[in-house]
């Protein structure tokens, strides 16, 4: 098989030959004009067809060898490096939850102090005297009130004992 330059160059001179008529490019008959060959353009290449279905190739043991080296060299490898990064991504998971739980904590703060404020205002002696009326409730006659006095509290706690017992 030819360059391309060489059929095309062969198709444009037969073509012109054929035709007797002179072609519409001058060609210049001056050797300091023309154009030299192309390299390599006198080459043909031939595919040789080969057919190696029947051909069995052999078993290398050193191959297999080299082979379950290198999975294992890569299986150590990976294990090496995911030992080396597991900590950092365990640290950047904790600082996430720490960020989440410090938000937390922050809007159960808020909320607490909501619920004291409305305890408050729900437990001020103002409130109470306007619920107290709204319910009529009266304050008790001055001799009815009985004053606990501060008694002991060990006359509760002692424990009698048989006499038996002993």
């Amino acid at each position: 098989m030819a360059t391309i330059a060489t059929k095309f160059g062969s198709f444009f001179s037969r073509a012109s030959e054929q035709a007797g008529a002179p072609s519409s490019l001058p060609v210049a008959q001056d050797s300091r004009t023309r154009l030299r060959s192309f390299p390599n353009e006198d080459i043909y290449f031939h595919i040789k067809h080969i057919d190696n279905s029947a051909v069995i190739r052999q078993a290398d043991p050193e191959s297999d060898r080299a082979s379950i080296k290198m999975v294992l060299a890569a299986g150590l490898a990976a294990a090496m490096l995911i030992g080396v990064l597991m900590p950092k991504g365990y640290g950047v998971l904790a600082g996430y939850q720490i960020q989440s739980l410090r938000q937390e904590q922050e809007k159960l703060l808020a909320e607490q102090a909501a619920l004291e404020l409305k305890e408050a205002s729900l437990m001020s002696p103002e409130r109470m005297q306007v619920l107290a009326k709204e319910q009529q409730f009266i304050d008790p006659a001055s001799e009815r009130i009985v004053y606990l006095e501060g008694q002991s509290d060990a006359a509760f706690a002692q424990v009698s004992t048989p006499s038996s017992a002993r």
